[in-house]
């Protein structure tokens, strides 16, 4: 069965490029992003892991570590960091997983399913720092992931989890933001003391509360 959002990400104990971990004393108290990719020395995963590496700064920011896997061993994912550092500009500075038994694909329904051989889809989770899943991504083999979408839906859960607001379409960090419609007029003035606008009695627009 497939995870959902809420569930406990499965722990799992692997062999990586930094070393054996086990995953949740590897995320420790803070996020994490597992994203898993087809297979190694293969054309868009390149391209993927050349700019999750560019964007390290970006997640560790955010308290977030990062982590990719696929089915390959630790030596493959070595020997084609090579071509990630060549072709991307960037030297691969997360670990990646070797899942060459399929555990921890087939613990996060990973396999990709059709196809006649044992790729990983190219699936996202998000996992915070009580190991709870809180966003999950799965694109086709054929098409690369926007890590920016990534980085967007970081932001918008660690607002939404301290404040009484959720994120409208296409929402980026520093803008407008809604008032959660549980929250009554007289409820909303003492954690939005300098006020809002309403659309709708259902829809109140206001500043991002933590600018």
């Amino acid at each position: 069965m497939s995870l959902r959002l809420g569930d406990t990400a499965p722990d799992f104990t692997a062999d990586t490029t930094e070393g054996q971990i086990n995953f949740h004393e590897w995320i420790g108290d803070g996020w994490a992003v597992l994203f898993s990719h087809p297979a190694d020395f293969t054309p868009v995963c390149t391209t993927e892991l050349g700019e999750t590496a560019k964007l390290k700064e970006q997640f560790a920011k955010r308290n977030c570590k990062i982590i990719a896997i696929s089915v390959d061993s630790v030596e493959d994912h070595k020997a084609w960091s090579g071509d990630i550092e060549e072709t991307q500009g960037c030297a691969v500075n997360f670990p990646i997983i070797a899942d060459s038994d399929h555990k921890v694909s087939e613990l996060y329904d990973m396999l990709h399913p059709g196809e006649g051989d044992s790729s990983t889809v190219r699936s996202v989770f998000l996992i915070d720092p009580n190991k709870k899943v809180r966003m999950t991504l799965t694109y086709p083999k054929s098409a690369g992931r926007n890590f920016d979408e990534i980085l967007r839906v970081i932001d918008s859960i660690q607002l939404t989890d301290g404040y009484k607001v959720a994120t409208p379409v296409n929402w980026k960090d520093g803008e407008d933001v809604i008032i959660v419609p549980s929250l009554s007029d007289e409820e909303a003035k003492e954690h939005f003391p300098d006020g809002w606008k309403t659309l709708k009695p259902y829809l109140r627009v206001t500043k991002q509360p933590n600018r």
